[in-house]
């Protein structure tokens, strides 16, 4: 195995790269840091899936990479979209790389639509911000068309948001994220609250979205079922770090994390006889525990991991992943590498 260092060559065909990015709140009661040293790569036409537990930092990250944070949210680290650090960008020009070269879906399309008006003016109203040297023709097929590909037929065109679906109203999000054919999307949770056949095709909507447009799509979610259909690589993150990262199909055959693994467990399939849980629950982020975060909730835990936060290392599958018991070795101290004890770190063993 070998330590992943912070910043590694970034490929050619990578759209986006994220280095060390660190989003926090400021409260009463001190600091909420949301995100806390997150780095990854995404490549053209790839689907990045980010996975966790509610509260992990995922939709904080997906907007934070796209510069829509509150103004009281402070951001540092290094966020490279084509050769551009988004970090520190002026509003203006932030402005005016959303939504021709970045997107985003959000997860609650009945919020995000205004009700007072038809499907077609958030479409134009898009469009004339964007791309003003469109006549008004060329805006509405643009519309329709871009429409018709996620299957809402040009007779809809002028209906409000309350005439259509759930299912109905999640495509019409997706059409105008992707109207201005950005390089970048995020979907943060796009199926949450949809049925099961709906979920269904609004994967295979984003799926010929990425074939079709070559589209880097980040895929926020909480089900690992969308993640291994939907995703080829994975992040799994827990309290504003990600634990493990690495090729879809491995991390779900073999996961390097205790975490990973105790989410894969909690899983309910056709086969499952009892339920799994990871006791506990995620840490309070203004005051994380020390060391590994998950220590206190894992099974595996060492004397070495509330001393410690662990390095990134790659394991013989690829899959970059902080935890002590991949090593590196020469960083454990003598004793480091005994269980801790389950009532030191405040986790009951299980009945």
């Amino acid at each position: 195995m070998t330590t992943t260092p912070e910043l590694h060559h970034v490929r050619p065909d990578t759209v986006m790269s994220v280095r060390d990015l660190r989003i926090w709140y400021g409260t009463a009661r001190g600091a909420v840091r949301a995100v806390d040293g997150v780095s990854f790569d995404i490549r053209r036409g790839e689907t990045l899936g980010l996975v966790g537990e509610s509260g992990c930092g995922k939709s904080t990250l997906g907007r934070g990479v796209l510069g829509l944070l509150p103004d009281a949210a402070k951001v540092a680290g290094h966020v490279l979209f084509e050769g551009e650090d988004l970090v520190g960008m002026s509003r203006r020009r932030l402005r005016s790389l959303r939504g021709p070269q970045l997107g985003l879906i959000f997860q609650e399309p009945m919020t995000r639509l205004n009700p007072l008006m038809r499907v077609s003016q958030h479409f134009l109203e898009t469009l004339r911000t964007h791309q003003p040297e469109l006549s008004k023709e060329q805006m509405r097929r643009r519309a329709i068309d871009t429409l018709g590909a996620m299957g809402i037929p040009p007779t809809r065109f002028t209906n409000y948001p309350h005439e259509f679906s759930g299912g109905m109203r999640q495509r019409i999000m997706i059409a105008l994220a992707l109207v201005l054919n950005p390089a970048f999307v995020v979907a943060d949770e796009p199926t949450t609250a949809l049925d099961v056949l709906v979920e269904a095709q609004i994967l295979t909507i984003l799926a010929d979205v990425k074939r079709n447009f070559d589209t880097s799509i980040l895929l926020i979610t909480h089900n690992l079922g969308i993640i291994a259909e939907a995703c080829e690589r994975v992040a799994v993150m827990y309290a504003g770090r990600i634990a493990e990262l690495g090729d879809a199909r491995a991390v779900f055959a073999r996961p390097a994390h205790p975490y990973t693994r105790e989410l894969l467990a909690s899983t309910i399939s056709l086969s499952t006889t009892s339920l799994h849980y990871i006791p506990g629950a995620p840490p309070d982020l203004i005051a994380p525990p020390s060391g590994c975060r998950f220590h206190p909730r894992c099974p595996d835990a060492m004397t070495v991991c509330p001393q410690r936060h662990p390095p990134v290392v790659t394991t013989e599958l690829n899959q970059d992943v902080a935890c002590w018991l991949h090593g590196p070795d020469d960083q454990i101290p003598p004793g480091g590498s005994a269980p801790l004890e389950r009532e030191a770190i405040g986790v009951a063993d299980e009945a």
